[in-house]
């Protein structure tokens, strides 16, 4: 034997592998343990969105049962103990011997990666969760989840620890109902930053489900103890539309002044994709278009939202021409100009969609553009015709939004100028870090001078930049576009952290090459101002700058609320219960022997306490800002920012246990 082959035995006996990289290394991860092992794989992460994201993998399945025609109701159940429960009146998940698998049909959905009726078309024609994940990764991630299956006259159950069976399946008696139900309680060792359910997110998603299936009813209960008055109840919600769409575009519309006296409804099954689409314009200047396939929200966009788009425009454009009324127009129109204002969504249902990764934000299908075209574009021109009115309104609305735009473009391309990518500097008042690696920077936008000077002396200059800003800034829900470009504030904030906007094609598109922190952090009074100022900026993010916000670079500072001082000893609380236990901690329930100092703003504090309590990343608290749903961020800024008084009276009565109050 050769010298080249002795050393190619010893290699794949394990010989002569010095860095113990062999054979033995290999691991074949058994049933879910790569969930486990790997859950931001399958779940996106394992904070707020991922530990809700597991009740939408089993709600999916119960819709799922529900656009194949056998479920119409669904309910969720938050319970005493923290665990949830979602049931469903639909077929019931099989519970027959799998011959391949050799056990139950329930415990290979529950147990097996890649099992389910969705891959197979006689079961489902369309379904969202077509990875067939679903299910069998909450299990994995639930350190109990049980089984109830209603079927073929019997109840069965099963229950599962970490995504393995405790038992057999069992038949505990009998019924005349079917559907199924399942309670988990999500592993704590796996959702280590909380695993309490959030009442509005799990709302939030209802209430868009009900919209998107017209007909089907959901259900929210939470049996956590609420206390009002002094008598416990639990809180509730039903969802139900039957106008799906329309009552969708009236929701999101509720406090916008509409500018169409109706929602323009189309539904169509072009080349067997059904299409569904509403769509009403609003006196606003901002555009809110919301995308689903298979009731996902495609944030991305895709096939359907070009269709959309494309037929918008071209059929806007085209009656436009026809009636004269841009004949005097001296520049050309263009797409921005048709969506100004418009508040539309978007549902198509694909049997076998092709998205854009695994997060499936991005529809990749090119017959449903297709589709969507055509349904819009002919839905659209027969409202034109039938409704000249509404017609005239928007046309001179499409009008006014490219005057506007014209003018912003000029204000747009100052902003352009004074990027630090055109080399022309700075803002003035920006006290910048001298790390010039954007992964390593951070930038506070501090409200005000005096905050801003305290924030400059306590900071770490090396990787940390102020950026002070001058009192409340344009409110950009009611501007328009020109005058947001020209306000001082915001094209400081553009210029400081080297971001561009608009193109030829679409003057609203964000350019973040230049980029220069990836922490963008607001900082301002724990008081009402300071609450109303940091809401102004969010409100110009999340216009603007939508694309910072979902690629996790927006953050709030949390500055505390009181100091709390005994002898020498001093400690710092951010909410009134850690008040409550320091002061009873320290002063032995006694408040009148510790001295609280109660911050109302950051310029009471000086650079070490500022730098200890809020910008330290050793010890500072800080919240990311996420968009967890699109639709409902839409309607909530437009309800807080907008004209509108009754509805946001009515959002901060129902909200007001929630909000701390300054006198």
């Amino acid at each position: 034997m050769s010298n080249s082959e002795n050393e190619l035995t010893n290699n794949l006996n394990g010989k002569h592998n010095s860095n113990g990289y062999t054979a033995d290394s290999i691991q074949v991860l058994e049933g879910l343990e790569a969930v486990r092992m790997r859950p931001s794989m399958y779940i996106g992460d394992t904070g707020v969105k991922g530990l809700h994201h597991l009740v939408y993998e089993v709600v999916d399945n119960s819709i799922d049962e529900a656009l194949a025609g056998f479920c119409s109701k669904i309910d969720l159940v938050i319970n005493e103990d923290g665990s949830i429960t979602i049931s469903d009146n639909g077929r019931g998940i099989p519970v027959d011997y799998h011959e391949k698998e050799k056990k139950s049909a329930l415990e290979v959905v529950l147990t097996v990666l890649h099992a389910g009726g969705k891959f197979d078309k006689d079961s489902y024609k369309v379904s969202g969760g077509l990875h067939g994940v679903g299910v069998s990764c909450v299990n994995a991630l639930s350190s109990i989840l049980i089984a109830h299956v209603k079927r073929d006259g019997k109840v069965y159950k099963q229950e599962f620890s970490r995504g393995k069976p405790l038992s057999n399946l069992q038949v505990e008696g009998e019924t005349d109902e079917t559907g199924t139900t399942i309670t988990f309680t999500p592993d704590s060792t796996i959702f280590t930053q909380t695993t309490v359910f959030n009442y509005e997110i799990l709302a939030s998603r209802l209430r868009e489900l009900a919209f998107l299936n017209k007909g089907i009813k959901l259900t929210l209960t939470d049996k956590r103890e609420l206390v009002e008055n002094g008598s416990a109840h639990f809180r509730f919600d039903e969802f139900h539309s039957k106008e799906g769409l329309v009552e969708f575009i009236h929701f999101l519309d509720g406090n916008r002044e509409k500018l169409t006296e109706n929602v323009i409804d189309i539904e169509s099954n072009k080349g067997e994709v059904p299409v569904e689409v509403a769509l009403q314009y609003n006196t606003s200047f901002s555009e809110n278009v919301h995308s689903y396939v298979n009731n996902i929200n495609t944030i991305e966009g895709g096939t359907h939202l070009t269709g959309f788009r494309s037929a918008l425009t071209r059929t806007l454009k085209k009656y436009a021409d026809e009636s004269g009324m841009l004949s005097k127009l001296k520049f050309d129109i263009n797409g921005d100009d048709f969506r100004e204002g418009l508040t539309a969504v978007i549902s198509v249902k694909v049997a076998e969609p092709q998205f854009e990764g695994q997060t499936k934000t991005k529809l990749g299908n090119p017959e449903v553009r297709l589709a969507v075209d055509q349904a819009v574009s002919e839905a659209l021109s027969n409202y034109l015709e039938e409704n000249p009115k509404d017609a005239k309104n928007i046309v001179q609305k499409v009008i006014l939004a490219a005057q506007a735009r014209h003018a912003a473009r000029k204000a747009r391309e100052l902003v352009q100028r004074k990027t630090v990518l055109s080399g022309s500097g700075l803002p003035g008042k920006l006290a910048d870090c001298s790390d010039k690696d954007p992964s390593r920077s951070e930038v506070f936008l501090v409200e005000g001078d005096s905050a801003g000077g305290t924030a400059k002396q306590g900071r770490n200059r090396s990787f940390q930049a102020i950026l002070p800003l001058r009192g409340k800034i344009l409110n950009v829900e009611k501007a328009m576009q020109h005058k947001i470009f020209e306000n001082e504030e915001i094209r400081n904030i553009f210029t400081a952290l080297g971001v561009t906007i608009g193109t030829e094609d679409d003057s609203k598109a964000l350019n973040l090459s230049g980029l220069r922190y990836h922490k963008i952090i607001i900082m301002t009074d724990a008081d009402v101002d300071g609450s109303h100022i940091s809401t102004l900026i969010m409100t110009f993010f999340f216009r603007f700058m939508t694309d910072l916000i979902n690629k996790g670079h927006l953050y709030i500072a949390t500055p505390p609320l009181y100091q709390i001082k005994k002898g020498k000893e001093e400690r710092y609380c951010w909410t009134e219960e850690e008040r409550i236990q320091i002061v009873e901690e320290l002063g032995k329930g006694r408040e009148g022997s510790v001295h609280v100092q109660r911050y109302k703003g950051l310029g009471e504090m000086n650079a070490e306490q500022l730098w200890t309590t809020t910008m330290s990343p050793e010890s500072r608290i800080l919240r990311q800002v996420t968009i967890e749903n699109a639709a409902e961020a839409d309607r909530i800024f437009s309800m807080l920012m907008g004209d509108e008084v009754p509805p946001r009276r009515e959002f901060i009565e129902a909200h007001a246990k929630y909000a701390n109050i300054d006198a």
